[in-house]
């Protein structure tokens, strides 16, 4: 029996939000996430980017969710911008995204969905409160987070702890006014971008901080963590042209060539 919704939801009874999971190759952790996911939300969208592991079987089984197929693997930018555009044509108010993966608790999303009432975007951080540890987080991973998270905060006025947590809440309206163009793992620094160019609304929730896969790839060369934080670079230069485009800014980093083909 499906257990009663409960941790923020009795705070936002008069919100439709939706639930969204993008999906490439779960097939070992999204029987058991969803089991969990469908505990603490009622409306629940899966993006299968394209999986052949076995993931869309698995889905195929399911009658508690919604579900949108991706033909070909397209990325994480791209699962995420059709569960966008889901909620938005659905009319939801706010939408929260969970990875697939294991390192994100069901249990709070009713919290950042309640919390949403107060912003555009609620991201969850696993920094905002000091971890007990940091020894099970892959060093390039954690290096790359600071140093991306920090670059952001000085050239856009932000203030973020954790600018890659997928843990996130998001109100409907305020997306429909982004133009997102990335499809791969950058996706959310270019979303930074756009929230700062439109003044939006952040607060930053704490969440655990939880690694369960520290071998997993990021995609061809992107698998290197200097290419990895080049490319981090060249999408938020990308995205800084486009949305000050009256005021273009000259990359002062040296990249490498764009990777999107291998992300997506």
């Amino acid at each position: 029996m499906k257990q009663p919704l409960q941790n923020g939801l009795s705070e936002c009874t008069s919100c439709r939000f939706l639930t969204a999971l993008p999906v490439f190759n779960e097939a070992r952790h999204v029987t058991t996430v969803l089991d969990e996911v469908i505990k603490y939300a009622t409306d629940v969208l899966v993006v299968d980017d394209g999986s052949t592991d076995g993931t869309r079987e698995l889905l195929l089984e399911r009658k508690d969710i919604h579900l949108y197929f991706h033909r070909e693997n397209h990325g994480y930018g791209a699962a995420l911008q059709t569960a966008f555009d889901y909620a938005i044509h659905h009319r939801y108010d706010f939408i929260v995204t969970i990875d697939c993966d294991g390192q994100h608790e069901p249990q709070r999303i009713g919290n950042l969905a309640a919390a949403c009432r107060h912003a555009d975007i609620v991201s969850g951080s696993r920094y905002l409160v000091a971890p007990p540890s940091l020894e099970q987080v892959p060093s390039d991973r954690l290096t790359i987070n600071r140093t991306i998270t920090k670059e952001l905060n000085q050239q856009f006025g932000l203030d973020l702890t954790d600018a890659f947590c997928g843990f996130k809440a998001y109100r409907t309206s305020s997306l429909a006014n982004l133009e997102l163009t990335e499809t791969g793992y950058a996706m959310p620094l270019e979303l930074w971008v756009q929230a700062a160019k439109h003044k939006l609304r952040i607060i930053e929730v704490p969440v655990p901080l939880i690694y369960l896969d520290e071998e997993r790839s990021f995609g061809g060369q992107l698998d290197t963590a200097a290419t990895r934080l080049n490319y981090y670079r060249e999408v938020i230069r990308r995205a800084r042209d486009a949305a000050y485009s009256a005021h273009p800014v000259v990359s002062a980093y040296q990249t490498a060539p764009c990777l999107l083909q291998n992300c997506s």
